[in-house]
């Protein structure tokens, strides 16, 4: 008998706070460093880049958040999402294999990552901080800023990787349409865009020069600071609402996942929805496998080395443990913008060091047919990014099948393509 294909949650139901992970890692991850000492860092020198609310966040070992009234209240203009059980999908691939997705792609901007956007602007706005900076790959991030900051009144500039920002324009009016400036990286407005630049005029960009941009251009400004989309602890942290609101949705299907899978880029959806389902196997030692799907053009969990490293291309970043292909690594120009980053975080790193996490590097062409497989069969056409996790659960389901095991999978579509459909253009 079919279960209900979407399980709902109440906006009473609501989670009212966020989950760290860091409470119940069995291996706490090393410390990142200060880049001019070379010693651990204090939470201190990162709040002339980040707001002080969200380096207490960063720093904490504390299970449990208390997730701030006005951002509550922001959260309902779209939370609780949707948990989909995936029929279409199940039928298409003629496997036992139960399938259910989070969609996140339902947000204002359509994707997961106003999760973390909005707190990170709240906290600026109570500090009184009026300008931010950031950076954007594909653009659902410097989308999320832009509309965090307008609900806050702050002003925020976007360094958008260059071959982004020509591939993808409407995601430049999504922005500029919440009063953001957005700026193709590497740019003329820095003088590390400057000196990119006069080395390869030609230069198409990468996530660590935009976040160097960025950077830059914060600590260079009065009253700015800088936000980031993924890899830091309490980005992850923020995210964490997706699996703590689908771990009460599968209780309410009746199942319970055997296996996690999402897109990995720096770790933000991957870890919002993993993380509060692996807290009960680190503390109550029931069986869940994490499977982070990440591209063939930059598999940082799959080839990468674990190293300290900078999060961004000019080394003007804390020196972050994480799994990395190094700083200067410029990917090849995928489709899949959000995933093209060098590295890791270092919660997740210390995670896949420590054997809680697999990673599958996914070819863009699997990437692409899987997605237009889940278009046909669920009618949503996925995110370039959201793909990969798409083209690891199909995987998944096909081995389910040879085996005959109804194994019960569960994706985050992290958010739908609608903004991307040059690139599916260029597929087909």
């Amino acid at each position: 008998m079919k279960t209900t294909k979407k399980i709902m949650l109440s906006e009473s139901e609501l989670p009212k706070q966020w989950y760290n992970i860091m409470a119940d890692m069995p291996t706490q991850p090393q410390p990142m460093l200060n880049p001019q000492t070379r010693k651990p860092l204090l939470p201190q020198e990162m709040e002339d880049l980040f707001a002080k609310g969200l380096v207490e966040q960063e720093f904490s070992e504390k299970r449990w958040h208390d997730i701030p009234d006005e951002v509550l209240q922001l959260y309902k203009n779209y939370r609780p999402t949707p948990l989909v059980r995936a029929f279409g999908l199940e039928k298409a691939l003629d496997t036992p294999a139960k399938i259910f997705f989070k969609n996140e792609s339902i947000s204002p901007v359509g994707s997961h990552k106003l999760n973390s956007a909005l707190p990170q602007a709240y906290f600026n706005h109570i500090q009184g901080i009026t300008r931010l900076t950031t950076e954007t790959g594909a653009g659902q991030w410097g989308s999320a800023m832009s509309i965090a900051c307008k609900h806050f009144g702050i002003e925020l500039e976007v360094f958008m990787v260059k071959q982004s920002y020509e591939a993808k324009p409407y995601r430049k009016v999504v922005m500029k349409t919440y009063g953001s400036k957005v700026y193709a990286s590497p740019s003329n407005i820095t003088e590390y865009g400057r000196k990119v630049l006069a080395e390869d005029p030609d230069c198409r960009g990468s996530l660590g020069m935009a976040i160097s941009e960025a950077v830059e251009r914060a600590v260079t400004q009065p009253n700015t600071r800088y936000t980031l989309g993924s890899v830091l602890n309490h980005v992850l942290l923020h995210q964490t609402i997706i699996g703590l609101e689908a771990e009460r949705q599968m209780e309410m299907a009746g199942e319970y996942p055997d296996k996690i899978i999402a897109c990995f880029g720096g770790g933000s959806n991957f870890s919002g929805i993993s993380f509060p389902f692996l807290r009960h196997k680190l503390t109550g030692g029931r069986s869940v496998e994490l499977i982070a799907a990440e591209p063939a053009a930059c598999p940082k969990l799959t080839k990468g080395v674990l190293e300290y490293d900078f999060g961004d291309s000019a080394g003007m970043t804390p020196l972050i443990p994480m799994y990395t292909l190094g700083h200067d690594f410029q990917p090849e120009q995928i489709h899949a913008a959000g995933l093209r980053y060098h590295g890791g975080g270092r919660i997740v790193s210390q995670l896949k060091k420590d054997g809680y996490i697999n990673s599958y590097a996914i070819e863009q062409l699997e990437a692409f047919k899987a997605g237009i497989l889940f278009a046909g069969a669920e009618g949503i056409i996925p995110a370039p990014e959201s793909t990969h996790a798409i083209a690891a659960t199909i995987r998944e389901a096909l081995k389910a099948k040879e085996a005959g095991r109804a194994d019960v999978l569960l994706f985050n579509l992290s958010g739908h393509g609608l903004l991307d459909i040059p690139a599916y253009e260029e597929y087909l």
